[in-house]
């Protein structure tokens, strides 16, 4: 089965992530989601698969999210979607998709918990941080 990132390749966090799961040498799927968002029913199942509320899964960070003023607790789940679906931006990332489950990859490390086959070898994040050490024991 087919693995799934929604991936910003500007995003080091989901570059390493998308390395992890290369490493793991699973099938793949990259959706770069700024170029092809998910649709709203698609954010809305992503969203409960990682048990999150869309308020969970807005990123501040590089974002419009202080000017739509989105901190206001006024806005409710559908139309913080609505902000998400107008604004791919505001989605959190990366998010991974695999067969045992579906996990915002924050940190990248994170995602080998669903991983099918985790047992991925040395593994050392761009900025040097080791999550796997050369024995193949996870370090974080």
């Amino acid at each position: 089965m087919t693995i799934t990132i929604y991936h910003n390749p500007d995003c080091g966090t989901s570059r390493n992530t998308l390395a992890i799961i290369r490493q793991s040498g699973e099938e793949l799927e990259v959706i770069e989601y700024l170029k092809t968002p998910p649709s709203r029913e698609r954010l809305v199942e992503l969203i409960a698969a990682m048990g999150m509320t869309p308020r969970n899964l807005l990123r501040e960070k590089g974002t419009p999210y202080a000017e739509l003023n989105l901190g206001d607790p006024k806005w409710s789940d559908g139309e913080i979607l609505d902000f998400m679906l107008a604004h791919p931006i505001l989605i959190n990332r990366p998010i991974v998709v695999t067969p045992l489950g579906v996990v915002l990859a924050r940190p990248s490390e994170a995602v080998l918990d669903i991983l099918p086959n985790p047992q991925i070898g040395a593994f050392t994040k761009e900025d040097g941080e080791v999550v796997i050490d050369a024995e193949g024991k996870r370090v974080i």
